[in-house]
């Protein structure tokens, strides 16, 4: 087997590229929004974008990067080998999860403890105590109770994660295995994976979203909201994992990941894009036949207001685009046309992400400006680096998995 990896050139001079663009965006943005001065509606909204961007991308990218030990977590729990072949890219794209995990911790909690109301309305004690609906969820939505479990889940995302690399990189050091050997060490994978599932489940299929994403707009909820941005991350995560196979697929590695494994990697795509799509439909319809005023004011300022072309572009680009294209059994065979849907899906889906932070905190200031692609670039270089020694470091093949054969052979 071709085990280790060498970083091309190519590949580093855009990762330091990609690092310095968004470096420089960053201290731009310290130096001219000027975010430690007071905000508001009507104060500094440039400090208010400068927070809103922080907070919308490093949010995005670190659930991304978290979704990719969600699919090595629900593979082995249901027994699946097919994937043993293009394992490493997954927990590759998973390493990346603490380094993002404390970057938006730190960026959550000068939010939060710097009292930026601006981006989070419960902060500001007056506005809860003059604020019936805030003091009802005062017991959830307070800074102590916020950066405690915010802490704990990306500790707990971190350490499950580091669990279940430790324990892939160990069949690599213990050689081959035989039959118990293999089953004890299956069924350790299994312990590990169910407690990352079941606390995945915990946070971002319900809590962490509502604290991070849904209290922009603390007055208005949605019962479907987590798992509204759990599809969206998770076909993201999903493009991702697609874009790093075709990336060492062209640079001669994965040499048993065939086009089988891209496909069916193809087939989550297209199955998820429309998964995110019907929550899309059920969120928005349920709320639009209602006609609730409480509801109603979350999509007013989207669908009749300034974000009115962002929100539908939203729709075009995740689900028009993915249903059209990769419909088709050829498409996701197809290195080429896989790979600019992956691109296609992240980036539509950084664009969702974006109308969901920017309404609640910009009002009627819907501008997309540079500063949001920088900052954007920064995240990216930072998870190719992280990815790059990964993958450097460790062989790309766990070529002791007990389940290789079954990969080695898959046909869909």
């Amino acid at each position: 087997m071709n085990q280790s990896f060498e970083l091309p050139g190519s590949y580093k001079k855009w990762t330091m590229g990609l690092l310095i663009v968004g470096a420089i965006t960053l201290l731009y943005g310290f130096i001219m929004y000027h975010p430690f001065e007071h905000a508001g509606h009507e104060g500094n909204i440039e400090g208010t974008r400068f927070w809103a961007v922080l907070l919308q991308n490093c949010v995005y990218w670190l659930m991304i990067v978290n979704a990719a030990m969600f699919f090595i977590g629900v593979t082995t729990l249901a027994m699946g080998g097919w994937q043993v072949a293009l394992r490493r890219v997954p927990e590759a794209i998973s390493s990346v999860v603490p380094v993002l995990g404390v970057i938006a911790f730190l960026i959550l909690m000068a939010i939060v403890w710097g009292g930026h109301d601006d981006i989070y309305h419960w902060v500001n004690k007056d506005v809860v105590a003059n604020d019936k609906i805030l003091k009802g969820k005062s017991g959830f939505l307070n800074p102590v109770f916020f950066s405690i479990f915010s802490a704990i889940t990306i500790f707990l995302w971190s350490f499950l994660g580091y669990k279940m690399r430790s324990l892939s990189l160990e069949s690599d050091k213990n050689g081959p295995m035989d039959y118990e050997t293999g089953k004890r060490w299956i069924n350790k994978n299994i312990l590990w994976a169910a407690l990352f599932i079941v606390f995945f489940g915990l946070s971002v299929g319900s809590t962490i979203p509502w604290l991070w994403l849904m209290s922009i707009d603390a007055h208005w909820y949605s019962t479907m909201f987590s798992w509204y941005t759990f599809a969206s991350t998770f076909v993201a995560g999903l493009s991702l994992i697609a874009l790093f196979i075709v990336y060492l697929k062209n640079n001669g590695q994965l040499e048993y990941v065939t086009e089988e494994h891209v496909h069916d990697i193809g087939k989550f795509m297209f199955a998820f894009s429309i998964f995110w799509a019907y929550l899309w439909f059920s969120q928005y319809m349920l709320i639009w036949y209602a006609n609730i005023p409480e509801e109603t004011g979350y999509f007013k300022i989207r669908v009749q207001g300034p974000y009115r072309g962002i929100f539908f572009l939203n729709l075009v680009l995740n689900f028009a685009c993915p249903l059209l294209i990769l419909m088709k059994k050829s498409s996701k065979r197809n290195y080429t046309l896989l790979t600019f849907m992956a691109v296609l899906i992240i980036f539509g889906h950084w664009i969702d992400f974006w109308q969901m932070v920017m309404p609640g905190t910009m009002y009627e200031h819907a501008e997309m400006m540079p500063f949001e692609f920088g900052i954007a670039l920064l995240f990216i270089g930072i998870i190719m680096w992280r990815v790059g020694v990964y993958l450097t470091s460790n062989a790309l093949t766990a070529k002791n998995h007990p389940f290789l054969k079954e990969s080695m052979i898959h046909h869909t």
